[in-house]
């Protein structure tokens, strides 16, 4: 694989040399053999065989511990993050996911964009979730009413992941578990919104070892231990994330989930075999000028891409890409807007070079007048 140098057009990166091999190159490959129906496999940042300069955009807001998935939301006049904790592994690398195996949630907190990151300690930890076995992927919280509430998936003891919820008086926990999961909840990713009128709605999601193509059904239904099984041919519209409107007391869902459709300009549904499009996990929702924007990973080609609609349940139609790919295999982010300024917040592998120990960082988000957002490359310059 041929070494590429990257080069910054605005700021003052730090500039690291490691050995690395998941750059723009690989990931163009990966998008070509995944249209030959052939599946890459998460793998480390490192080869033993390559190594080249490489540049940051930004800098990790932690050094220590590990984290990554950063839900980011401004409560009581602070940015509070409510991160995945990455952990050591010794379960081999696969498509399943199994290699990160979290345990536990910490909860950090900011005065300002520019200021200290404060982290505020454990705030939750899989022992104490009567219902949960393993792996506690990427949390979202929200505040009600003087609650706050943190959700967050785990698998159950089926191995079957379920979206649990936990609450405190405190954003900065810590959080009592409930002793079941959000009944009707499944797959990963959960993240609430919360709309002008004053109602919450929750969207979740993840193909592949997220386990949500398992559920086409209405059940779990798995023909195969294959992360690939159970995926709609290439021709089909892809599987659609899900949305549901909470209840009033923020633990349950008040109706019947429903799927977050996801079109092309023409008005089509995003088709399956489009891997540059469609979604994988990691949804979000943000409200900009009256439009809804809703923002996900597109997974092995590796982009945060975005959709636009009226409504927030959809439909949205495909606009573009916010985030071009990070260092590692995953791309997971928030939007969140700080008194007038919208930030987004994001992870790589920059302090580990292992595609399971990340580190989250944050970046200046712009809105066009057209409505569009302006790509960043995290490796690059900051528009295009």
């Amino acid at each position: 694989m041929r070494k590429t140098n990257f080069h910054f057009i605005i700021g003052k990166p730090l500039v690291f040399t490691f050995r690395f091999k998941h750059h723009r190159y690989f990931w163009m490959a990966a998008a070509t053999m995944m249209a030959c129906k052939s599946k890459p496999v998460e793998q480390d940042t490192q080869d033993n065989a390559d190594s080249t300069e490489v540049s940051y955009l930004h800098e990790p807001l932690i050094q220590s511990p590990y984290t990554a998935d950063p839900s980011a939301h401004v409560f009581e006049g602070k940015i509070f993050i409510y991160p995945s904790h990455d952990v050591e592994s010794e379960v081999e690398e696969d498509d399943t996911g199994g290699h990160f195996n979290m345990k536990d949630y910490h909860v950090y907190s900011m005065d300002s964009p520019t200021a200290e990151v404060v982290d505020h300690g454990k705030v939750l930890d899989v022992n104490e979730v009567k219902w949960a076995k393993r792996q506690m992927w990427a949390p979202d919280a929200a505040e009600r009413d003087g609650k706050y509430f943190l959700y967050f998936p785990a698998k159950d003891t089926a191995d079957i992941f379920r979206i649990g919820v936990a609450v405190s008086t405190s954003p900065s926990g810590p959080f009592e578990p409930m002793d079941r999961p959000i009944s009707g909840s499944f797959s990963i990713d959960p993240a609430v919104f919360k709309d002008d009128q004053g109602e919450y709605y929750m969207y979740w999601g993840g193909i592949w070892g997220g386990q949500l193509q398992k559920w086409r059904t209405g059940k779990y239904l798995s023909t195969s231990d294959s992360p690939y099984a159970d995926e709609p041919a290439d021709h089909e519209p892809a599987i659609a994330p899900k949305v549901a409107k909470l209840a009033d007391n923020m633990i349950e869902f008040s109706e019947e989930p429903r799927e977050v459709i996801i079109l092309d300009k023409g008005g089509e549904p995003i088709k399956a075999g489009d891997h540059d499009r469609r979604f994988f996990e990691a949804a979000w929702v943000h409200k900009h000028a009256g439009t809804y924007y809703f923002s996900y990973s597109t997974g092995d080609t590796h982009n945060i891409a975005y959709a636009t609609g009226s409504s927030p349940y959809g439909p949205f139609t495909y606009q573009g890409v916010i985030l071009e790919p990070v260092q590692g295999w995953t791309n997971h982010h928030s939007i969140v807007k700080v008194d007038d300024q919208w930030y987004l917040f994001y992870h790589d592998t920059q302090l580990s070079g292992k595609t399971h120990l990340r580190n989250i960082k944050m970046a200046s988000l712009e809105h066009l007048n057209d409505g569009s957002i302006k790509t960043i490359d995290p490796m690059g310059n900051m528009s295009k």
